[in-house]
């Protein structure tokens, strides 16, 4: 831990007002989230290494916000890489977090999220299904419950894979795929695994893209393919008492809480090691029949547009 005072440097990097309060309902000052990030570094900037990485930042007295230019005023020694956004139709300039430096400049900057894209570089690298439990007490359990669907689905396809707590209320699988998989056939794949999930215990699980549709189900999202990013394991949270995205055996997952991974407790149980590394598969190549009853699948956000367009013109007929 550094010293008392507000101000300090590390690795050439000026760290300012560090006992301010993180956020509201953090619990925690800036200075917990520097030393969290700082003693997770070398777990964490594996994982943002070579992608273009947008973060969710905290200003004193106003709402989170996700930032993904990187400023003008950014030391001249970030890395960075544009791309073309699709969502806003303009080219974006993205910081690239290789080193302890970068990531000490960001915790800084109040970035308290990080999240990566699912390319390093122009390779997609992990299938990635984010199950998301509906909003109601005991939910974590229903997602744990989904993503041991995913990992029987994953299984009956020969594939394996790894989770995590989203840091919120639900969890992220990610299945290394191997080099040379196509963007098209890994966003078919996923949509497959999904659909082969939800068949398993349609009770428990939906591929609804729209929430009313849902029926208090476990969403299995698996929109999170292309241009898409996931918060990267080990990253915090802007929530009550700042919870981190944490690995967790399959094994365990069925006894923990997102509760029980913060910045306080995190470190301590890494003791250490680096799960998530560690307990990553292989890459593995994608089955031909998974493919292709992916690619029969439409894609949910595109399905959900025209759907809502046609509930719409319902609703304006009065029917």
């Amino acid at each position: 831990m550094g010293p008392v005072g507000k101000e300090e440097t590390r690795d050439g990097v000026e760290l300012t007002n560090l006992d301010q309060p993180l956020f509201d309902g953090a619990e925690a000052t800036k200075r917990e989230l520097v030393d969290y990030l700082d003693a997770v570094g070398d777990r964490l900037v594996p994982a943002l290494t070579g992608r273009a990485l947008s973060v969710i930042r905290v200003r004193p007295g106003q709402p989170p916000f996700m930032q993904k230019n990187l400023p003008k005023y950014a030391p001249a020694w970030i890395r960075s890489v544009t791309h073309w956004a699709e969502s806003s139709h303009r080219e974006v300039t993205y910081a690239v977090c290789d080193d302890r430096k970068t990531l000490l400049w960001f915790a800084n900057q109040r970035a308290v999220e990080y999240h990566p894209s699912l390319f390093q570089g122009d390779r997609p690298t992990h299938l990635i299904l984010d199950l998301d439990p509906p909003a109601e007490d005991g939910a974590f359990g229903l997602a744990v419950q989904a993503a041991l669907l995913v990992r029987e689905a994953l299984r009956n396809d020969g594939l394996e894979g790894a989770v995590k707590t989203s840091g919120a209320k639900g969890v992220h699988v990610f299945v290394p795929v191997a080099p040379g998989t196509g963007v098209e056939d890994l966003a078919a794949a996923t949509r497959a695994v999904a659909a082969r999930a939800e068949r398993l215990d349609p009770a428990l699980a939906t591929t609804a893209f729209i929430r009313e549709d849902r029926g208090g189900k476990v969403f299995l999202d698996s929109t999170r393919a292309g241009g898409a990013t996931v918060v990267a394991a080990y990253s915090p949270r802007v929530r009550p008492g700042v919870p981190v995205s944490f690995p967790v055996q399959w094994a365990d997952l069925d006894r923990v809480t997102p509760a029980d991974f913060t910045i306080r407790t995190a470190p301590g149980l890494l003791a250490g090691a680096d799960p998530w590394a560690e307990g990553m598969p292989e890459p593995q190549a994608l089955p031909e029949d998974l493919i292709a009853e992916g690619h029969t699948i439409p894609i949910a956000r595109v399905q959900a547009m025209h759907e809502g367009k046609r509930r719409a013109a319902r609703a304006r007929k009065g029917g």
